[in-house]
This record gives structure tokens, sequence and C-alpha cells, in this order.
């Protein structure tokens, strides 16, 4: 109680820093596992490609189903630890790091091709994601039903960048004190360091914060309408599948999904493989490991500055018009940059940084879209309290398996030019092999965000819902 007054004493929300401490926790261990596991399976484990493609193909497939069976766990449940937003954090919380760490330290002393460094991939990756989904769903919904009120809802967005600026910074200082993971055991324990710094700050959300629906189960019955009781309050495949069928033909839930799926493929291209087409593409001599750690960490730091910087902007123009405008943009620079060429080392570093802060920005405002579809889909069917969980869980269904597509098809590419041999060879390369491998990932690095912005454009001018900004609020805050 006494950190509540503190709180109160500096002009701080309660509930928002609560909410945005697990973004902190989260975005430390996310930030570091999307950034390094690739380079480290692949490159210092050295797992063969068909054991990568399995163990990518057993994660997308898990990725896809476990959210909406989280989704519809946290919504519908009457066990205190899955039906409420802040105990499903409190009791997943320690569960998330330690599986995070996972992926750092070896079952044994890999060979090249071993087999269980393939099953090594496919159970971190499962293990990790699902307790990703129990906890960050269970935040998400905390977005939707902490405020109906739009302005409330641009707080959590500013608490949750400042939390992620935090959080994220962690990839500068992994960064130079590990020099870029080459200094394992020195990552080894860094990783254990942040796991529990980690765990204690969603902890702080699990103990203080709340939903304005966490005591619906105690509503007397005549509050409820003997349909929505029965239909939100008793699981049953038939309920589900009525559920599913609700959100599935919300008009501007598919668009959104659509272009989240495109957004999610091209984060993850950015995550996995930023740190190797800059290695490859921009020499050492020009870039220098400490200038390449601080481009890294820009990468991760710079779009919760953006955001916080455009609190007006979102506030005045809405997110529609933002993300159509950032679509757009990355369209351009990839045109601008293809013309130019990979011989301007510096510009490339430019828009490889540029390129990501502007997508990971968006990134932090999908759930302002995503919350308003649940406001719209509460109305619509009268419920006695939102799918929130349903919801976010149903469009991860979508869009989790470009988490696994992008590394898959990239590491395809790359290596139908020879990288898996290449990236041995060093200085004995065939500089002519070597010269092809680097003109593919600097057509990869410009066609990718081209091609994707263009659709994305496409799929995200039909969404109907503009004006949210501009609104009074959609229901009673209780």
């Amino acid at each position: 109680m006494s950190s509540l007054r503190h709180q109160r004493y500096f002009g701080i929300n309660p509930s928002a820093f609560a909410y945005a401490m697990t973004t902190m926790g989260a975005s430390m261990i996310n930030s570091i596992f999307g950034f390094y596991y690739v380079k480290l399976f692949v490159n210092k484990y050295k797992v063969s490609e068909g054991d990568f493609h399995i163990a990518q193909v057993v994660y997308m497939v898990w990725n896809a189903v476990n959210d909406p069976l989280f989704g519809y766990l946290q919504d519908n449940s009457r066990v205190p630890c899955c039906s409420q937003r802040r105990l499903s954090i409190l009791y997943g919380a320690p569960l998330y790091s330690l599986t995070f760490l996972l992926a750092w330290f070896p079952w044994r002393a890999y060979t090249p091709g071993d087999w269980l460094c393939g099953l090594h991939l496919a159970v971190t990756l499962c293990a990790f994601d699902s307790l990703l989904t129990f906890v960050l769903l269970a935040q998400c919904a905390l977005f939707a039903e902490i405020s109906s009120q739009h302005q409330n809802r641009l707080r959590l967005v500013k608490y949750s960048q400042f939390a992620s600026l935090a959080g994220c910074s962690n990839i500068l200082f992994c960064g130079v004190l590990t020099n870029n993971m080459e200094d394992f055991k020195t990552f080894q324990a860094y990783t254990v360091v942040i796991a529990i710094l980690s765990c204690t700050c969603m902890l702080y959300t699990g103990f203080h914060s709340e939903s304005r629906f966490d005591n619906k189960g105690s509503q007397s019955e005549e509050t409820l309408s003997l349909t929505q009781a029965s239909s939100q309050s008793e699981p049953s495949f038939s309920n589900l599948r009525t559920l599913v069928w609700q959100i599935l033909t919300n008009r501007d839930f598919q668009i959104f999904v659509t272009m989240n799926f495109f957004q999610v493929f091209m984060l993850t291209f950015l995550h996995n493989f930023t740190i190797i087409f800059t290695e490859h593409l921009i020499p050492q001599d020009v870039l220098p490991s400490m200038a390449k750690s601080i481009m890294y960490g820009a990468g991760f730091i710079c779009p919760q500055l953006l955001v916080l910087s455009c609190q007006g902007v979102l506030h005045s123009l809405g997110y529609y018009k933002i993300m159509l405008f950032t679509f757009y943009t990355e369209v351009v620079m990839a045109a601008v940059m293809l013309v130019l060429g990979p011989q301007h080392y510096y510009i490339l570093a430019f828009f490889l940084t540029v390129n990501k802060i502007i997508i990971q920005a968006t990134v932090s405002v999908l759930g302002l879209p995503l919350s308003d579809i649940i406001d719209k889909d509460l109305q619509k069917y009268k419920r006695s309290s939102p799918l929130s969980s349903m919801v976010f869980g149903t469009n991860a269904l979508f869009t989790k398996p470009a988490q696994s597509l992008a590394p898959m098809l990239v590491l395809s590419i790359l290596n139908q030019f020879g990288y898996e041999q290449l990236k041995e060879a060093g200085n004995d390369a065939d500089p002519s092999a070597l010269e092809n491998l680097h003109s593919v990932m600097f057509y990869l690095v410009c066609l990718v965000p081209m091609c994707i912005g263009a659709l994305q454009t496409i799929a995200w001018r039909p969404f109907s819902i503009r004006s949210s900004h501009t609104m009074e609020t959609k229901y009673i805050d209780n």
C-alpha cells in the first residue's frame, strides 16, 4: 500500500504502472530471445537445416494452437489462476522466465547436425512460447479491460513504452558486455540475471494489477441474462465453436489479422536476421563491434521513444492513419535503398535501424485497434464481459505462424546460395560465392519490407474503426 501512495504522490498512475511492469519484464527476455536464438542454434550449436525446419514446423503448429486454447481457458475457466488476469501473470511469470533460460544452456557438447540440438530447439521454442502466451494473453486482456476510454488506453501505451524502453535497453548492454554473444560464458550469466529481473517485474503486476471484470463471478444472477451467463461460464466445444465463429466473422477482425500476419513476419525477419545481415553486408572496418552493438540497441530502444513522442499525434489523428503512413514509409525507404545499392554502408546501417524502429513502433500500438474490436464485439453480442483473451488468442492463431515461416523461408533462401558452408569458411571463402550470397542478402533486406509494406497497405485500407480516438466512453468503467 505504501508503494501505491508513493506512486500517487509522484504523479504515477498505479494501475498503468502495474500493467507496464509486465511489459518491462517480458521485453527484457523477449528481445534477447528473438534477437539471438537463431544465431545461437545455427552458428554456435550448428543445428542442421533439416532439424531447424522440423523444429520450426512443430513450433508453428503449437504456436498457433496454444493461443486460442489459452484464450478460451482464460475467458471461460472458473479457476482463479486462469480466469483472473493478474493471477495468470502471477503464477505464470516464474515459469516464463525459467523457459527463457532453456536456449542458452546446451544439453551436451553438440557436434554439427546433432539430432539432440534439433530437439533442444523444438522444446525451447514450444516451452518458451507456451508461457509467453499464457502470461501475455492475460496482459493483453488487461489492456482492453482496465478501461474502455481511448485516453486511458493511450496512458497504458505510454507507460508500456517507458517500460519497454527500460527492458529492451538490455540488448545494448548485452551486446557490449558479451561482444554480441562471442563471450558465451558471460552471455549465459547475463541471461540468468535478466531472467531474475524479468520475473520480479512481472510478479509486481501479479500482485498489484486488476481488471474491471475480475469480480464478474460475484455478480448477482439478476444482472446477467441467462443466455450470456451460460454461454460464458460453461466451457464446452459447442460454446467454443460459437464464440470463435462470432470473432472470425467480424470483418474488422479479418482485416486486422491479415495486416498483423505480415507485421509479425516482418518483425521476426528483422529480429532474427539483422545481426547476420549486418555482419555480412557491413565490413568490420566501417562499423566496429561497438558501433554495431549501439545500432542493435537503437533498434530496440528507439521504437519506444518514437511512440512516446507521438502520443499527441495518436490522440489527434488516431492509430488508423498513423499505421497507414508507416506502411507507405516502409515501401518508399526500401525502394530508395534498393536504388542506392549495397555499397553505401552507412546508409544501409541507417536503413536497417530505422526500418526496425518503425516496424517495432507500429507493433506497440496494435493493442488499440484490437481493443476497439473487443469493444465492438462486446456491444454487438451484449456479453456480460468481453472476450479479451479469446480475441487476442484467435488473432495469434493466424499471425503466430509467421514467426516460424520467416526464419524457415529466409534461411532456406540463404542456404541455396551457400550460407551454411560460407559461414564457416571465413577468410577462406570463395570471393565469387560470397559476393553472390551478399547480393541475395541485400535484395532480401530491400525487397521483403517493400513487398510486405505494399501488402499491408492494401489489407489495412478497408478497416472501418477509424474514429475511436474522437469518441467518448463506449461503456461505463466500473
